[in-house]
């Protein structure tokens, strides 16, 4: 199926690794041109180099999101470079253990910065070019938003308000015939996650636990399978889709637990 992303242009935020990098090589495989919004220059340019060597576009710009000037320049660096923004995907984020025993207001500030503040920042500075070109704006949100997971405030404050925003963008931009929705994962195998798992007692154990209860195949989510709904919902194949907050998780967050 041709998604018809030939040559538009896509900002990812946290591009380089993880679920993001796979929505960078996903989009460059179908012809798109990449943005790549990160704060580490080695890993953004790693994944330039793997998009060109497979014959497609993508640049990147070294930024750390949580400051507002950052959003700006990256929106910047996007139109000096290709004129355009076709669109959006806000994925940079770090569940960051901000709970609200372990935590502090202080932190959990901070966390808001970290996980949500850039996407309204940078959905605002975009606006203007995403009203030419009728684009999309993309949220990658967490399960976490509706399950819940301890010891994690910050994150799941962020996480529920992106699944609000997409629903509140989504209204405010039907004049403009911009599209918005969010990806959900939940058990995605990712750097991040890794870290997560082995940073626990029993890492083995408690990985297996929860394979056990992913309802479809008893596995994890890939990050591939989130890029590709990404990239499905970037296309014109999804046109009259908007304010969607839709799960890639093999039914992990909604399916009867009886199941499992």
């Amino acid at each position: 199926m041709n998604l018809n992303l030939n040559n538009k242009v896509f900002i990812v935020t946290g591009g380089a690794k993880g679920i993001g990098a796979a929505i960078s090589n996903t989009i460059a495989a179908e012809g798109g041109i990449v943005v790549i919004a990160g704060r580490n220059k080695n890993d953004n340019q790693l994944i330039i180099d793997k998009i060109v060597k497979a014959g497609g576009k993508a640049s990147s710009v070294r930024v750390e999101l949580a400051r507002q000037e950052a959003c700006k320049e990256v929106i910047d660096f996007t139109i000096d470079k290709y004129s355009r923004i076709d669109g959006l995907i806000n994925n940079a984020g770090v569940n960051d253990g901000v709970g609200l025993e372990s935590g502090n207001p202080e932190k959990f500030l901070e966390s808001l910065q970290k996980n949500l503040s850039h996407y309204y920042n940078l959905t605002h500075y975009a606006l203007p070019f995403l009203k030419t070109t009728k684009g999309n704006i993309i949220n990658i949100g967490s399960k976490v938003a509706v399950t819940g997971q301890g010891n994690t405030s910050g994150y799941a404050a962020s996480k529920g308000a992106i699944n609000a925003l997409t629903r509140e963008w989504a209204v405010e931009l039907l004049p403009f015939s911009i599209r918005v929705n969010a990806v959900i994962p939940a058990e995605v195998w990712t750097p991040l996650y890794e870290n997560w798992i082995n940073s626990l007692p029993n890492p083995k154990e408690k990985l297996a636990q929860i394979i056990s209860k992913i309802p479809l195949e008893k596995r994890m989510t890939t990050a591939e399978e989130i890029a590709n709904m990404v990239a499905f919902l970037l296309s014109d194949r999804s046109s009259h889709t908007t304010g969607q907050i839709i799960y890639v998780d093999g039914g992990y967050t909604h399916l009867d637990r009886s199941l499992t």
